[in-house]
């Protein structure tokens, strides 16, 4: 094994291949900092440009393309609060503070530095761990994955709201809107309204952009300042230097964020943004001052990107071992392999092996040039947005997301719904309802109904098919007991309180 991975790296090392790694890495920047484009955009592009190419070079520009636009997917969450893409959901929690709070610049870098690291460990899982990880993918059926979408739910509804009822609430309109469109077990249409666009179901991504971007425009709306989000005070380098960093507990946080992200990586469908969520509960609950978290911690934001682009490597290896990818982009990738008439399977890696150990090499390399280009130059360059009045910036995010939002299927539809999102979002910030939950309910209620009518159907409509192996019933168990962790806390409280009583008289 370890030969043909030597062969193919000075396979990768070549200049044509390491010149189209660094413009992949800086299209895939680009394209994920842009709402409306991301990493499957720029691929799905690409990938009828690459039938004379090369295929070590094909997949090397996608690989760029993958690595950079999950990463450029943090640049807009953390200075605009803009998810580029899904997983940059989480990124938003604790990056958007600390860009208000004035270290955008520190944000940036933090968020480089973990998409980078959470990147090469994938990378390096997919090389090394390939067949015991396709093991692990396998124990997980229908069943599991069901649980897996039911705990996510359960544990950002409890966990991430500061009120665990309007977080459930959220979690729940999340879930009834991922019931629009067609039935995937029976493909009869469902709350469509007789609207053709809606058929195929509310777009995630038109739901992120609407409610994530537009709400801070309607709210730049009513201050309606001539000034810019921040002032010329701000830390864009002058203090700003990697060893000013909360290292350990930032390191801490990949620790607990990247092994979680590989492991739901090669889990077909779940992807990274339940690997990021999970991750950032888990830490928020486990930490010494959970109250910071939201409000601009960089362990946050380490947690959400190191997790995010975890899952990149580790969504290819169901689809390069068994066919089956992990992820959307992963879909993607797998068609490029299929294009350039590589088959997926064990035979591919005897075969293949340059192209298969180039393109692993290929995922390695370009996570770590996020750190020079990302870290470094994308900083310089974006950061400077928030010095922009808002005023100026406020038209601006609205008019880039229309057109991108046009953009994604040409349809004017998609940006009036994207609207409609907007008006939802701003409804729940004055409110005080989480949105998180609610974007969650959307991802996993789709996933879970599929998998939960697939496991009836395996059992021969037996509910007892959804608890008839350990895997199962752990997670059934864990999110039974993060449902009643709320109600054990407020007893802990009623206690103290009444030992604070007993005491004091």
């Amino acid at each position: 094994m370890f030969e043909p991975l030597i062969h193919s790296l000075w396979v990768v090392l070549q200049p044509d291949v390491v010149l189209a790694m660094t413009l992949g890495l800086i299209g895939g920047i680009l394209f994920g900092a842009m709402p409306g484009l991301t990493a499957s955009t720029g691929i799905s592009l690409l990938i009828p440009l690459t039938f004379g190419m090369d295929p070590v070079i094909a997949l090397a520009i996608m690989a760029g393309i993958h690595n950079g636009g999950s990463y450029g997917g943090s640049i807009p969450a953390i200075l605009l609060r803009i998810p580029g893409v899904p997983g940059a959901i989480v990124t938003t929690f604790d990056g958007y503070p600390m860009a208000q709070q004035g270290f955008a610049a520190r944000a940036v870098r933090i968020a480089a530095v973990s998409s980078a690291v959470g990147g090469m460990i994938s990378a390096l899982s997919l090389m090394l761990l390939a067949p015991p990880l396709v093991a692990i993918s396998l124990a997980f059926g229908p069943a599991e994955i069901f649980w897996i979408s039911v705990f996510g739910l359960a544990s950002i509804g409890v966990f991430l709201a500061d009120d665990t009822v309007k977080g459930l609430l959220a979690g729940g309109f999340g879930v009834m809107l991922s019931l629009v469109g067609l039935d995937q077990a029976t493909g009869f249409e469902r709350f469509t309204f007789d609207i053709l666009e809606l058929s195929d179901g509310i777009p995630l991504l038109i739901m992120l952009v609407g409610m994530y971007a537009l709400t801070p425009a309607w709210q730049m709306a009513e201050r309606a300042k001539n000034t810019s989000i921040t002032n010329n005070d701000m830390t864009f380098g002058k203090k700003d230097y990697y060893r000013d960093w909360p290292w350990n507990p930032i390191v801490k946080g990949w620790a607990r964020a990247i092994p979680l992200g590989v492991l739901i990586g090669i889990l077909p469908g779940v992807g990274g943004i339940a690997a990021g969520l999970i991750a950032y509960n888990e830490a928020k609950r486990s930490a010494d001052d959970p109250d910071s978290f939201g409000k601009g911690n960089p362990v946050g934001v380490a947690i959400a990107e190191s997790a995010n682009n975890a899952d990149n490597a580790a969504a290819m290896v169901p689809a390069l071992t068994l066919g089956i990818p992990g992820s959307g982009v992963a879909a993607l990738m797998l068609g490029g392999l299929l294009v350039h008439g590589l088959q997926p399977g064990p035979d591919l890696f005897e075969e293949q092996s340059d192209v298969v150990f180039g393109y692993m090499w290929a995922m390695l390399i370009t996570s770590a040039l996020i750190i020079p280009f990302g870290g470094v130059i994308a900083t310089k360059v974006f950061a400077n947005i928030l010095r922009v009045p808002q005023v100026v910036l406020m038209p601006l995010i609205i008019a880039v997301c229309t057109v991108g939002m046009y953009a994604f299927r040409n349809d004017m539809f998609d940006a009036i719904l994207m609207l409609v999102f907007g008006l939802i979002g701003y409804a729940f910030e004055r409110l005080k309802f989480p949105v998180a939950p609610m974007i969650l309910g959307l991802v996993l209620g789709e996933k879970a109904e599929f998998n939960f009518s697939t496991a009836l159907k395996i059992g021969h409509g037996d509910w007892m098919v959804l608890l008839t192996n350990p895997i199962s019933i752990g997670l059934a168990s864990l999110t039974v007991l993060v449902l009643l962790y709320p109600m054990w806390q407020e007893y802990r409280r009623g206690r103290k309180k009444q030992q604070r009583g007993n005491v004091s008289n």
